[in-house]
């Protein structure tokens, strides 16, 4: 028997409820969502652990938490209890702050919806009842997928949305720099992300200004991909402080990684093929993973067989792919759309027999088995219907269309047509 995953679904759609914000990415999201759902009549909290998450809040019904990590379970028992919360809404249910809410909202029977990066690209949002990846309750087996997606109507059409490079970068300075500058107000905060916020931003800002020439250098490595015969196969580098990496997968970063896929590829790859190695378009900038790439493919004798791509879509190149290797990023969702061989080295939630390829890394190389196209088909379908809702972060537009169906899943509502 299987176990379907609980839809984030109200007891009755006319239902108000009081939500409790937690920490959102660095930008104006919850903000927003927070304003949409006064709108709609519901009662809206939201907890400010730092500077940048006061900044972007700005709103009533702001708690600031100046605790311990060690004291903020009972201090988030004591909200949830005296405010009333019917649920809480988080980005990314890995931090630190987050997995301990989690485990107290567990305990209350509050319900806890995790916003990230969306599982299918592009366009998609995930919003997930309880957890994401290694975290999800979604099952692993193929047939429960095409039985359930067989009962389910057409998916409503959708148009796509932009994305700002400029937003992102401008946003996350914004944010890093506020936390800097009000330290002495949160004394316990400790940023789940690896760096200081000065060095990060130090990072983007690098980023920004030398944007011009890696943008020049991809635009010629996309035009011989797409013009030439060679194989090749993709591996897009994941971010170094994401804790998909660190919580749901066997690296204890991206350059651990990085090196197995390299050692891999130099022992188990056809010599015909090349391997190209695509930076995240949210890096920081404050490693330089092109040197680091370069580096260790001159260690294991491959370097005049591995490119790296610093900039641009990789849909561009994907569906040349001769396969894509990924920890668990929605890349890997975006090459088995295209019907390309992915292999999975971390938990991920698609990484399901008949979709990602179940033999190995080093047999990858070799014999790479593309997905079964009913399976996938019903996989996306299910995903989109349980913890997808369309939109993005990085434009006003894309924020739009993420408010509007999240505070329609909040209210137990199908998702809605464009």
């Amino acid at each position: 028997m299987h176990g379907a995953p609980v839809r984030p679904r109200l007891t009755a759609v006319s239902e108000k409820r009081c939500v409790l914000l937690l920490q959102s990415l660095m930008g104006p999201l919850f903000r927003r969502l927070g304003q949409e759902l006064i709108r709609q009549g519901h009662k809206v909290y939201k907890v400010n652990f730092n500077g940048g998450d006061r900044l972007f809040w700005r709103l009533p019904g702001g708690i600031e938490y100046t605790g311990s990590l060690e004291d903020w379970p009972e201090t988030l028992r004591t909200i949830l209890r005296e405010k009333g919360i019917t649920d809480v809404a988080l980005f990314g249910d890995c931090r630190a702050h987050h997995l301990a809410a989690t485990a107290v909202c567990r305990d209350m029977g509050i319900p806890v919806h995790v916003f990230e990066e969306g599982y299918i690209r592009p366009d998609w949002v995930t919003l997930e009842l309880g957890g994401v990846n290694g975290h999800s309750s979604l099952p692993r087996d193929p047939r429960w997928y095409r039985e359930t997606a067989a009962r389910l109507p057409p998916v409503p059409e959708h148009r796509q949305v932009p994305f700002s490079f400029p937003r992102r970068a401008s946003e996350g300075l914004a944010y890093n720099i506020a936390d800097v500058f009000s330290r002495r107000f949160y004394p316990h905060w400790t940023n789940h992300r690896p760096w200081h916020p000065l060095v990060e931003g130090i990072g983007w800002l690098r980023k920004l200004l030398r944007a011009k020439p890696r943008r020049k250098e991809a635009i010629a490595l996309i035009e011989r991909l797409q013009g030439s015969e060679e194989a090749f196969f993709l591996f897009p580098l994941q971010l170094d402080s994401d804790a998909q990496i660190r919580l749901h997968s066997p690296f204890a970063g991206v350059a651990d990684a990085l090196r197995l896929v390299i050692e891999s590829f130099a022992a188990h790859a056809p010599a015909d093929t090349r391997l190209v190695v695509k930076e995240h378009p949210l890096d920081n900038g404050v490693r330089d993973w092109r040197e680091e790439t370069r580096s260790m493919a001159q260690l294991f004798g491959v370097a005049d067989r591995i490119d790296y791509m610093a900039w641009g879509d990789i849909a561009l190149i994907a569906e040349r792919a001769r396969g894509t290797v990924t920890i668990n990023s929605t890349s890997g969702t975006l090459a088995l759309a295209k019907g390309i061989p992915v292999v999975a080295l971390g938990h991920a939630v698609y990484d399901i027999a008949d979709i990602t390829y179940q033999g190995g890394l080093d047999a990858f190389w070799s014999d790479p088995v593309p997905p079964d196209p009913e399976t996938f088909a019903a996989f996306r379908r299910v995903l989109i219907e349980r913890c997808l809702i369309p939109g993005g972060f990085f434009s006003q537009e894309a924020l739009d269309k993420v408010v509007r169906h999240a505070v329609a899943r909040f209210e137990g509502k199908a998702l809605m047509p464009e």
